[in-house]
């Protein structure tokens, strides 16, 4: 198999990874659901932004010789869109409208950043990418006419969790097609620790959001009720925020900014199962007709791509871990 064929599995098999890591952030707000949603982000960030001190620690000085202000800049807008606002949003989505609608409102997300990415010069022409964009919109529709099916209430907590879910996609496209852009530019800093800063940048911004919490949330809990939080926080931030961060950042370097948007699609896919284990039951007929959609919308994009991303290759080669 040519050297670009290869990178482009290895890069598929990253964002299948980080896709079933990140999956389970949409079942944390069920999980502590007496808990609103900037405790949920800020006890998650606040744990995700100690364990990427203690993680980078031994390399913190060689680091910080190679970061720039331009750098610091960026890693606060990243933590910012990809980690506090996306999670604040995507909590209040998941306890207002359900795990299924939000997981099809952001599973929206490749088509946003594949066009997006379609300008960058390793992008595959739009045309070649139809048939996959028309296969992830046929799968997002059912999803949808499931969710919205399902919902069957006046309530306005719907409409609520909708507009936070468009919310939180338009922060993870633009944190998406950012964070590639900025992978694509370094040189002396490894994805790994780019994550790993990024944690950092988070758990400081939860650190102020903190008074503004204590002022709108309510902390009267039980205790059983905070260890489950804290075992939430810790969970998600280990196995999302950090090992999930990691595989994304090593998929990035692998593969073109139009298909990393469609590995996207594999948090839909794992986030919709674990829904499915959660209520204990199995897909209607909507449900596993959009998976049948989803995964051959990813298998569409795979061949459209071939052997592109060769630059991506090289520079991955020669990133240092």
């Amino acid at each position: 198999m040519a050297q670009g064929g290869k990178a482009t599995l290895a890069g598929v098999a990253y964002g299948m990874g980080a896709g079933a890591l990140w999956g389970l952030v949409f079942l944390a707000p069920q999980l502590a659901a007496v808990f609103g949603p900037l405790q949920l982000t800020i006890g998650r960030y606040l744990a995700y932004g100690l364990l990427s001190l203690v993680l980078i620690a031994p390399r913190r000085r060689m680091l910080a010789s190679h970061l720039t202000r331009r750098d610091g800049r960026e890693l606060a807008l990243l933590a910012l869109l990809g980690n506090t606002l996306y999670y604040v949003l995507l909590s209040a989505a998941v306890q207002a409208g359900g795990i299924a609608m939000t997981s099809l409102v952001i599973g929206f997300l490749p088509v946003a950043v594949t066009i997006i990415g379609r300008r960058d010069a390793d992008a595959v022409p739009l045309r070649r990418l139809l048939p996959s964009l028309l296969l992830c919109g046929a799968g997002a529709i059912c999803v949808g006419w499931q969710a919205f099916a399902l919902l069957g209430s006046a309530s306005i907590e719907p409409l609520i969790g909708l507009a936070c879910a468009i919310g939180a996609l338009a922060s993870w496209t633009a944190y998406a097609v950012r964070n590639s852009r900025a992978l694509a530019r370094l040189d002396a800093i490894s994805a790994h620790d780019w994550s790993l800063l990024i944690g950092i940048a988070t758990g400081t911004q939860c650190l102020l959001l903190l008074p503004l919490a204590l002022f709108l949330e309510n902390w009267h809990h039980g205790a059983p009720d905070w260890l489950l939080f804290a075992g939430v926080s810790v969970g998600v931030a280990l196995l999302a925020s950090i090992a999930g961060n990691a595989l994304w950042n090593r998929m990035s370097r692998l593969l073109p900014l139009a298909l990393t948007g469609q590995m996207i699609l594999f948090e839909t896919l794992f986030a919709l199962l674990y829904a499915f284990w959660w209520e204990q039951r199995g897909p209607t007929a909507l449900e596993a007709a959009a998976f049948g959609f989803v995964v051959a919308s990813v298998l569409a994009c795979i061949a459209a791509h071939g052997g592109a991303g060769a630059r991506r290759t090289k520079l991955a080669m020669e990133a240092p871990e």
